[in-house]
């Protein structure tokens, strides 16, 4: 029995993703950069083809302005050379007009044949400090913009933040039917649930204790109940899988050998999320740890002294971390996405030791958001006006 009631709750499948580190975040050694591990096209694409290689159904492509890879430059790149793996791109809300946002979306969905997900971002712009409140309303817009060009005819929007009228949505039809690309949020204000809950369809938590991810879940689930909706959920966080335990611990301990925890908090403290209410909780997380960095048997945070945002690893034997991945999915988690350092060498390490032994699902495709055929959109098999 789930935590909360889930949209997916007959699915006995979970979307299994990786991530690809287009924000300078690769390391051998947690906190030393190394060149051969930087964003570059060449290695960031590599990740994303190891992953579909290794059978993950999708990957999350990050958005920040550091040095490496634009999120939706990157994701169009790679559409004509992937085939089976759906990608899920961070869209940071306001940063393009979001009429523009819309048809930039649709075409990656055609461009993908509906391999597309959109992970909703709501922060602040490089250069810019908003207010919260001015924030979720912009991201709340964007949000409901996007919905109306991919579900109307028309655009007839009248906010705080944007205003159209009458605006054709012929050019911004999605490959997907059904609503569009599912839409993933994170977020642990009050804002942040409100917008999830009434809006999006996926509600991604970082790794903490689970009694906390349960009261996470049992938030968000309040919200969307008010609007008379359920939402999926899904965790986000590191992996660290050996043959053994032991064998697992040490190269835990090894990823963090040359870390100077000065260094460590510059790379957390560059972030744009890095006072976020959730990176409080990854701290908060890191200090409940015992001296070993352990909060759970499994849930070391040693990864969090050298980055903001997800701050914790899954740390075992194969049997080990399919049991903690059993745990969360009988708490009600439909979709996870996993990284591990480096991120080559990690995608294949799970892939063969555990990825086999998961039921996995591509959540698009459950939801019946992708058509069997091309659909009858102005991109697509429609009528050309």
């Amino acid at each position: 029995m789930s935590v909360v009631p889930v949209t997916s709750a007959d699915l006995d499948a979970v979307e299994v993703s990786w991530f690809s580190a287009l924000c300078s975040d690769d390391y051998a050694y947690l906190g030393v950069p190394d060149g051969a591990l930087r964003s570059s096209w060449d290695h960031c694409r590599d990740i994303l083809l190891e992953a579909e290689a290794q059978g993950f159904r999708n990957i999350l492509c990050p958005s920040s302005y550091q040095v490496g890879q634009d999120t939706l430059s990157f994701v169009a790149g790679c559409a004509p050379l992937t085939e089976k793996i759906n990608m899920l791109a961070a869209v940071r809300c306001g940063e393009m007009q979001p009429i523009m946002l819309a048809r930039n979306i649709a075409t990656l969905d055609h461009m993908l044949q509906g391999r597309l997900t959109i992970n909703i971002i709501s922060s602040d712009f490089p250069g810019e400090v908003a207010e919260s409140a001015y924030r979720y309303q912009r991201s709340r817009e964007v949000v409901e913009i996007l919905r109306q060009a991919w579900t109307r005819d028309e655009i007839n929007y009248d906010g705080e933040v944007y205003q159209f009228k009458g605006v054709s949505t012929d050019p911004a039809k999605p490959y997907q039917q059904n609503g569009g690309p599912l839409m993933y949020f994170g977020g642990y204000s009050p804002a942040a649930l409100e917008l999830c809950g009434q809006h999006c369809d996926v509600y991604l938590m970082w790794p903490e204790p689970k009694a906390q991810i349960a009261e996470r879940m049992q938030a968000a689930h309040t919200v969307a109940e008010r609007y008379d909706r359920t939402l999926d959920y899904g965790l986000r966080v590191h992996m660290i899988v050996r043959d053994t335990e032991a064998e697992a611990k040490e190269y835990a301990e090894h990823l963090v050998s040359k870390l100077d925890d000065e260094y460590g908090r510059v790379i957390r403290d560059r972030a744009h999320d890095s006072i976020s209410l959730g990176v409080a909780h990854q701290a908060k997380a890191r200090e409940l740890a015992d001296k070993f960095g352990y909060v759970e048997p499994h849930l070391w945070t040693g990864v969090g002294r050298a980055r903001s945002g997800c701050g914790a690893a899954l740390v075992g034997s194969t049997d080990q971390v399919m049991s903690e991945i059993e745990a969360y999915q009988k708490m009600g988690i439909r979709a996870f996405i996993f990284s591990g350092y480096p991120h080559i060498d990690e995608c294949k390490s799970f892939g063969q030791r555990v990825l086999p032994n998961l039921k996995t699902c591509s959540l698009p495709h459950e939801y019946g958001r992708v058509p069997a055929e091309t659909p009858m959109t102005p991109l697509g098999a429609g009528e050309r006006r």
